[in-house]
């Protein structure tokens, strides 16, 4: 039988992973509590309890059995010197209370699709291995083979306004359909305190994060005063500009002396690819451990409570993704639109599977070269650089969620406060970090700018890892799109596979 291909074994993983983790969901109702008194360990499972008290001292709360979240976060909130003497009291109706003390573990309950979780995480953390040394070799590669500095310049300045383009594109569009399909009027008062009271202490710790848009300290906060500091710490934009400045300045240095720097950091960045290669044969094996853990931890309830707001960025994605990007391709390249996404699907799905640019960074790479035809010179510079600053779906779920939350604060927001909203999104995310659940950090901001409690994100909160999923994949379909542009208008031609 005819091996299928990568791209099919990981959609088919996909859905299996998702199905089995509907499966083997974990019930949220079910706490496991650990004790230890004397020498005797044991665990408890405790299901069925409709209130739970916590006293430490003479502090106590308490909590519904629909406020299992909060449960979890109260007692890691809890010092650990103070929870052996710390009680817990269930009571469940019609039963007797059922009193704990030397707790010292309280937990959700495990399942087989959450326990395979580390098989995804590998994978992800293998993709991360290989990101930052190769977007150090490649860009500083790609920057030594455009040749002189105005070509770096030329190629930079382009690439930033096809960037800053769709960005603002993709935040119009999250804006539009917001005003149409309007899904904040559509939430319930319920539903409203429900989602408030269940995400509101994670809220509360984002918020206090300091955070504000100044372009003057971005642009000085690009130069690195350690370039290794930087890669330790995987500042993005920091080691973008080391790799693209120091593959400029090569091009001044004789030949004997810039070409062994050269040709080294070549065979990196051809050992980085060789080896997104190796990682990829577990792709479909860490797709389905994800997806599982994903879907069988958060289930799809929530989902329904806020099915017109995940329509609502859904359908912006979808826009953004497969016709304003092909439309793009087809009108500054002679590229098939239809070849554009076909090639695309193995990079939409390790990025649908990751929720991070940088992770699916490699693949990309590998892909716009190999399938694509795009050259070398041009994938090493642009891609690097749009999974470090160009966000569209994110930036378009900004727009939305703004939207979103503000209607059902009840605020009309006006036509300024709108573009407010679009030029605030486009900036921040140019400031996001490619890994997962950033965008609800740089939300804070958008809401800050038109003056929107930002304490609304707990509305959103559920469904955030779902859809955070669903706009990396806009995000990386936006970076391969530049790529393919860049090389037309470039003159390059682009020699694809089928």
């Amino acid at each position: 039988m005819k091996k299928l291909k990568l791209h099919t074994q990981i959609l088919i993983a996909l859905i299996l992973g998702a199905a089995f983790g509907a499966f083997f969901h974990v019930d949220q109702s079910v706490l496991v509590v650990a004790t230890t008194v004397g020498t005797e360990t044991a665990k408890h499972e405790v299901s069925g309890w409709s209130t739970l008290e916590i006293q430490t001292g003479d502090s106590k709360q308490i909590f519904t059995s629909r406020e299992g979240a909060q449960v979890l976060r109260a007692w890691k909130g809890l010092p650990k010197d103070k929870r052996p003497t710390t009680v817990l009291t269930f009571q469940s109706e019609g039963k007797e209370p059922q009193q704990f003390t030397g707790v010292t573990e309280l937990r959700k309950e495990k399942t087989i699709a959450t326990m395979i979780r580390p098989i995804g995480t590998i994978f992800i953390r293998l993709l991360n291995l290989i990101a930052i040394p190769l977007v150090l070799a490649s860009l500083l590669v790609g920057a030594a083979s455009l040749g002189d500095i105005k070509k770096v310049a030329r190629i930079g300045a382009k690439t930033l306004v096809y960037f800053m383009t769709t960005t603002a594109l993709a935040i119009s569009i999250g804006l539009v359909l917001a005003n149409v399909i309007q899904p904040g009027k559509q939430v319930s008062e319920s539903s409203k305190e429900l989602l408030m009271a269940e995400y509101q202490s994670d809220v509360q710790s984002k918020i206090a994060t300091e955070l504000d848009i100044n372009i003057v300290d971005m642009f000085v906060e690009m130069i690195p005063t350690n370039p290794f500091r930087a890669l330790a710490n995987s500042e993005m934009l920091q080691i973008v500009f080391f790799a693209v400045l120091m593959g400029v300045v090569l091009t001044f240095v004789k030949e004997e002396k810039s070409g062994p720097v050269i040709r080294f950091f070549d065979g990196l960045a051809d050992t980085m690819i060789e080896m997104v290669h190796l990682v990829m044969k577990i792709a479909p094996y860490a797709v389905f451990a994800l997806i599982a853990a994903t879907v069988s931890e958060f289930g799809f309830e929530i989902i329904q409570t806020l099915i017109w707001y995940v329509a609502c960025v859904l359908l912006g994605l979808v826009i953004q993704t497969t016709v304003v990007y092909p439309l793009l391709v087809k009108a500054f390249s002679s590229m098939s639109p239809l070849t554009f996404l076909r090639q695309l699907k193995p990079v939409q799905l390790v990025a649908f599977s990751t929720s991070s640019s940088a992770a699916t960074l490699p693949v990309n790479m590998e892909t716009c070269e190999t399938k694509l035809g795009v050259p070398n010179s041009i994938t090493s510079f642009v891609l690097p650089l749009g999974a470090t600053i160009n966000m569209d779906g994110t930036a378009l779920y900004q727009g939305v969620a703004a939207v979103f939350i503000a209607q059902v604060y009840g605020f009309d927001l006006s036509l300024a406060e709108q573009l407010t909203i679009v030029l605030t999104a486009t900036l921040a995310s140019i400031g996001t970090a490619p890994v997962p659940g950033v965008g609800i950090i740089m939300l804070i901001i958008v809401l800050k700018a038109i003056h929107v409690p930002e304490e609304g994100i707990a509305l959103i909160m559920g469904v955030d890892r779902f859809l955070d999923m669903a706009r990396t994949v806009t995000n990386v379909t936006g970076d391969a799109g530049g790529a393919v542009i860049m090389a037309s208008v470039e003159s390059h031609s682009l020699r694809q596979n089928a």
